[in-house]
């Protein structure tokens, strides 16, 4: 089996089987940054560029390290010191980089909709990796494939989502893809942060925090991205902690082996509370480690896909 399209655009274009395939490759491709060496063959001679228009330094390293661990050649560029600075389009933009032989491009960008653009006017596969408020796929397969590892298998989970549904692009990218895979999704958040009609995607919008983690297998905290509010959605810092913060209190409502994850980087004593975070029943380190895993997966699967 292979990947049906050269982009990777976001988990609502994707099918069970093909989350199931990136989830699978992502098991060998863990064992190589395990591993001593961490360098493996599969991409020698392929290139791959990661585009950024918005700061980040988690998604964009771990490309760039799954890139090196398969023998790629890796090349970054930032918007703020290339030709985009002078005024260059974004298209004309993707094309240059195109023109130069690339084999995967990886882009955020803060404009929800613009990796799909740019995909349907260059040759090279295009990874979302991030856009506006609509998706960031590779984060949400690397958080199922943490409940994978975890949990034993993602069909069935229980899983609560709390925080700024509305702005995170995590939030929708998880729905698709946990939904699709068989997870049982709740989700919640100050009320001025929850997207209308959410609960047609078939999930569970809860009123509170603690109705929705209530015998959850995984609380899952989200940012607080207050660089994408253009007014306060919620009175203070200290409210949001009280109401929708989760601590130790709310949480013994859930599983007593449930897992704690978060995309990062966290607000400690916002989301969570330090001692959550800390805990040995957190997993958002390894949340690291698995997104270079599943980026290398990917990596490895749209470059497999014009050899078949």
């Amino acid at each position: 089996m292979q990947l049906s399209s050269k982009d990777l655009l976001g988990l609502k274009y994707l099918s069970k089987e093909e989350i199931q395939l990136i989830l699978d490759n992502a098991v060998t491709m863990k064992k190589i940054i395990l591993g001593k060496s961490k360098k493996a063959p599969h991409l020698l001679g392929k290139s791959i560029v990661t585009l950024f228009y918005e700061n980040s330094t988690r998604t964009r390293l771990s490309f760039e390290l799954a890139a090196k661990y398969l023998s790629a050649n890796a090349a970054n560029i930032s918007s703020s010191s290339s030709s985009v600075a002078k005024g260059e389009t974004l298209i004309d933009t993707g094309r240059t980089i195109d023109s130069m032989g690339t084999d995967i491009l990886v882009m955020r960008h803060n404009i929800s909709g613009a990796p799909h653009l740019l995909a349907k006017n260059i040759k090279a596969s295009v990874v979302n990796a991030g856009d506006g408020i609509n998706e960031h796929p590779t984060q949400a397969l690397l958080d199922m494939y943490t409940i994978l590892e975890k949990r034993g298998t993602v069909e069935g989970q229980k899983v609560a989502i709390v925080g700024d549904i509305l702005h995170s692009r995590v939030a929708r990218s998880n729905i698709w893809g946990l939904t699709k895979m068989g997870a049982q999704v709740s989700v919640a958040g100050p009320a001025t942060m929850i997207p209308k009609d959410l609960d047609k995607m078939g999930i569970k919008v809860c009123d509170t925090v603690e109705d929705a983690i209530t015998d959850a297998d995984v609380v899952m905290g989200l940012r607080v991205q207050l660089e994408r509010q253009k007014k306060s959605l919620f009175p203070s810092a200290r409210e949001y902690s009280k109401f929708f913060g989760i601590d130790e209190k709310k949480l013994k409502l859930s599983k007593s082996d449930v897992i704690i994850l978060h995309p990062g980087p966290v607000n400690r004593g916002l989301e969570l509370t330090s001692a959550l975070i800390d805990a040995d029943n957190s997993f958002i380190d390894e949340q690291v480690t698995n997104g270079v895993a599943i980026r290398m997966a990917i990596l490895y699967l749209l470059t497999r896909r014009e050899n078949e």
